[in-house]
């Protein structure tokens, strides 16, 4: 079992930036791959990031390309979504996902565990 928890949400303007947090605990020596996703009011949760175990390997949903990164500490066993240059349209609940094995996915269906999500809103 992998608990995960994130921070890092809040209120901002259009234009600004945050970076949420995903902290992993529990069965964390084990190799997993993390992903990112959120969820607006009346609509569907929508892929927004995925790195690999190494963080050789990352994807980006078309919505968030060139204004969001992804990164990954395995050390600490966290990972991290840095959202730059925020519109209104990125207001969702942010959701972290892990899945044991090497290899990210586009996918909800390929995670095994969730966060509780953390919430970001961005004000026009």
């Amino acid at each position: 079992q992998v608990q995960l928890v994130e921070s890092g949400g809040g209120l901002v303007q259009a234009g600004g930036s945050l970076r949420l947090s995903c902290a992993g605990s529990g069965r964390t020596s084990t190799i997993y791959a993390m992903g990112w996703f959120r969820q607006a009011p009346r609509k569907e949760r929508e892929f927004v990031a995925a790195i690999s175990w190494t963080g050789g390997v990352i994807y980006y949903g078309d919505a968030v390309k060139g204004r969001f990164t992804t990164s990954r500490d395995n050390a600490k066993n966290m990972g991290y979504l840095q959202m730059n240059s925020l519109k209104p349209e990125d207001t969702a609940v942010y959701f972290c996902a892990a899945r044991y094995g090497l290899s990210a996915y586009r996918s909800m269906i390929n995670y095994d565990y969730w966060g509780q999500g953390t919430q970001v809103t961005v004000s026009s």
